[in-house]
């Protein structure tokens, strides 16, 4: 597992972390039943609090994201094919507020919106 924290992002380590996680789990980079790094392993890696780390971890368990297992570890669960399908949703609704936003700033029209989501929209299909 690959992580990095910035202390100059100005988004709290913990979020940091959290979401590279998050997403190493989403992707597959991560896989169902894998052990992630003890939290004060993960800690010392990163030169971080091991409270920061605890957090992060935590917030992933109240997600269903990986399951803390007393005097073993923390492991990615097996994965709930809804609740993932509700994160890509929620991610994919702010992309869509973000680019409605940049549009609306270019002078586009909902129109000119969906032509060119309707041109992209069938790449990659055969």
């Amino acid at each position: 597992m690959n992580l990095s924290v910035s202390l100059a992002s100005g988004e709290p380590i913990y979020q940091q972390i959290k979401e590279q996680i998050k997403r190493q789990i989403l992707s597959g980079e991560l896989r169902e039943g894998e052990l992630l790094p003890s939290i004060r392993h993960l800690a010392a890696d990163l030169n971080i609090s091991v409270i920061t780390t605890k957090r992060a971890y935590d917030e992933l368990e109240q997600e269903g994201l990986v399951a803390s297992v007393a005097g073993k570890g923390t492991f990615v669960t097996e994965k709930n094919k809804e609740a993932i399908r509700e994160v890509k949703l929620r991610q994919l609704e702010e992309q869509v507020r973000s680019l409605a936003a940049e549009s609306r700033m270019l002078g586009l029209s909902k129109q000119d919106v969906i032509g060119l989501f309707d041109l992209f929209f069938g790449e990659g299909r055969h």
